[in-house]
């Protein structure tokens, strides 16, 4: 039996990623920084509706130290590297972020040539691609990459360069290594326990109605378990190698959309999801009491669109609507009791 390694397994992508293995046939072992976290690894793992036997293993590893990875990889055909920092507020300096997902990426790489793997599927992000441009109506594909100039925050600074890292690492020192990389936009859908992806607060927030209204805000969203599809797609297809794909679901859509679609779904579920827009000027206002709200300043008003085009002619990858991912989301959440508040 196949095995893969999926590193950081108790995050929202690494989980599903598990799942879809695990029905696939693989054998699973699966990195967290603490081997205390396993046990709700498997719990979430149950959720999903998987029996977690055998077939998945655990080992500590961190991005931030070289400790355990030559054991993480040992014996394994592929590897997914999912793992990475994502905040919910600016960190206070922005190698933070930057040096663990770089150097855990450059860390995850060279086990994997070293252990003879045959390629790893990293997880990167439209935050790579679509950041520090001017306003274009050409929808962004794989080919561009985000402008890192002082704009650019933490978060799309460590995608930026822990993908440019990777590449630059396979050109150099890759060996017989493979490497495809994934760049998925907000990451929404089931929630299988309390540790889920940033994107997934948002609707945390406007189900509990804890914020006022709706930022000017405009993002792509996809389906978890299309993101697992996809990298498990281009972990198996000889043409992935050496590609990097857009995981994105259809068109951007603005933060009242999402708010619109969960309350004309949900009906009563939904009373406390507020739909009116906030003017700008409010939300740097309350950005300045909420270190989360800072986080999307730099993006109001900001209409971008990308495309899933490559994805579907290589790969055959078919995701499923924004609105899916979306009303998901929301019902694993109330099924969870993850909505008090």
């Amino acid at each position: 039996m196949i095995t893969v390694l999926v590193t950081g397994g108790s995050g929202f992508i690494g989980c599903h990623c598990i799942l879809q293995l695990l029905t696939a046939g693989y054998q699973v072992r699966t990195t967290v920084r603490n081997l205390k976290r396993e046990p709700d690894v498997r719990a979430m793992l149950k959720v999903g509706g998987a029996e977690p036997d055998g077939r998945v293993s655990f080992v500590a590893a961190d991005l931030e130290n070289d400790a355990g990875w030559s054991d993480a990889v040992a014996g394994c055909e592929y590897v997914l590297h999912v793992a990475s920092p994502f905040p919910d507020s600016v960190p206070k300096h922005e190698d933070e972020l930057i040096t663990p997902a770089r150097e855990g990426t450059l860390r995850v790489l060279r086990a994997a040539r070293d252990a003879g793997a045959k390629r790893v599927v990293l997880t990167s992000s439209f935050a790579a691609i679509g950041y520090g441009h001017e306003p274009q109506d050409k929808p962004f594909d794989e080919t561009n990459w985000s402008n890192l100039n002082e704009d650019a925050g933490a978060y799309v600074k460590s995608k930026t360069l822990a993908e440019r890292a990777a590449w630059d690492f396979m050109a150099k020192e890759g060996g017989n290594l493979e490497l495809s990389v994934i760049n998925p936009v907000g990451v929404f859908g089931p929630v299988l326990g309390p540790n889920y992806s940033t994107s997934i607060l948002l609707v945390q927030r406007l189900m509990t109605g804890s914020v006022p209204g709706c930022p000017r805000l405009h993002f792509g969203l996809v389906d978890v378990r299309d993101v697992a599809d996809i990298h498990v797609r281009a972990m198996r297809h000889p043409a992935a190698k050496g590609e990097r794909f857009l995981a994105v679901a259809g068109d951007f859509m603005s933060m009242a959309e999402v708010a619109k679609v969960l309350k004309n779904r949900l009906g009563s579920a939904a009373k406390r999801v507020p739909t009116r827009e906030l003017p700008d000027w409010l939300v740097r206002l309350a950005s300045l009491r909420d270190p989360a709200i800072r986080l999307i300043l730099p993006e109001l008003g900001k209409v971008k669109n990308t495309t899933n085009e490559k994805a579907k002619r290589i790969l055959s990858w078919a995701p499923r609507s924004n609105e899916e991912a979306v009303l998901a989301t929301a019902e694993t959440m109330m099924r969870l009791g993850l909505l008090k508040g």
